[in-house]
């Protein structure tokens, strides 16, 4: 047994309850964890209120690092004692967990467990959107919304390490501040100013070759706005509440535009793919070309806390569960 936070409804955080629960020696292919960092992401949010359909119950979170205990056999990529993280895999909320060995990425030296738990999921985000999606070069111009939160933090100043032109938007003076210490040669208060004006102010008319959305509903029509021709509209979070195009000429038009609405499962479900992105993720780290911000650490007890926190905007950069 291993204490987690187990979510047998769907709901507010109050749903989240500390339980003891069943953790089984790992079977083929898969590896036991004793976890010393969990990470704490929108998506878990996502999959606690029931817009991400999960199976009841489960554990919740999806993002962790910590120490391989047990393999099961077949497990070739992994060995007891090695230093690991991961992403994307629910059940994160415990003090040890099974996973998919195979799923599993090295912690390099220099990098700590709790950097990893912060970094993982909100990295990996940043690298299949900067360099896959659509690959940032020098000289273009991207808008990125929440450019203070976790993922616009990483992605911001990645993106500038490109030699790309970047614009944030962030609520309230504090978080503005933030977001140009992390990259952004200019942030637009979205609380006190027009976003889409202001970028065409800043573009000189032109718009923004790409726009980074993991606001959602509240945002996704004016950032249509930002774009120059045949610009791509990237919607990838629903912080705000989920996006609907019901007329596709919208698209037409304001510039023959694009829209994607890409995930982590299917730009990383290749382990190849996932450890390349990790390798570049831990090394731009590692280089200094990223800083990680760990904002604030809450006891695994706590997670209830955590999210009221995360869903009310009152964190920005990462924020970590201690089991």
């Amino acid at each position: 047994m291993t204490k987690a936070i187990v979510i047998r409804q769907t709901g507010g955080p109050d749903v989240m309850t500390l339980e003891d629960w069943p953790v089984a020696q790992p079977g083929p292919g898969q590896a036991l964890i004793e976890q010393t960092a969990i990470g704490l992401n929108f998506i878990d949010t996502y999959q606690r209120s029931g817009l991400y359909p999960v199976s009841l119950p489960f554990v919740g979170g999806n993002e962790g690092a910590g120490v391989v205990k047990a393999i099961g056999p077949d497990v070739h990529t992994v060995k007891v004692g090695d230093r690991v993280c991961y992403q994307g895999q629910i059940g994160a909320y415990a003090q040890e967990r099974l996973i998919a060995a195979d799923r599993l990425v090295p912690i390099p030296n220099g990098i700590s467990d709790e950097t990893a738990a912060a970094v993982l999921l909100k990295g990996l985000t940043a690298y299949y959107l900067l360099f896959m999606t659509w690959k940032v070069e020098a000289g273009q111009t991207i808008l990125w919304h929440a450019a203070a939160g976790g993922t616009g933090q990483i992605a911001t100043q990645w993106a500038k390490a490109l030699g790309a032109k970047v614009i944030g938007t962030a609520g309230g003076p504090e978080k503005v501040a933030l977001a140009k210490r992390n990259g952004c040669d200019h942030v637009i208060d979205y609380r006190t100013e027009d976003f889409a004006e202001r970028v065409k102010e800043i573009t000189g008319g032109r718009g923004v070759d790409v726009v980074y959305d993991g606001v959602g509903k509240a945002t996704f029509d004016a950032s249509l706005n930002c774009l120059r021709p045949r610009g791509l509209m990237v919607s990838f979070g629903n912080a705000s509440g989920v996006v609907s195009v019901p007329d596709l000429g919208i698209l037409a038009r304001k510039g023959s535009l694009y829209v994607t609405r890409p995930t982590t499962a299917t730009y990383l479900g290749d382990r190849a793919v996932l450890l390349d992105g990790a390798e570049a993720l831990f090394g731009a780290i590692l280089s200094g070309d990223i800083k990680v911000d760990i904002s604030a650490r809450f006891p695994l007890a706590d997670a209830r806390q955590a999210h009221q926190a995360l869903e009310g905007r009152q964190t920005t950069g990462s924020v970590i569960l201690t089991p």
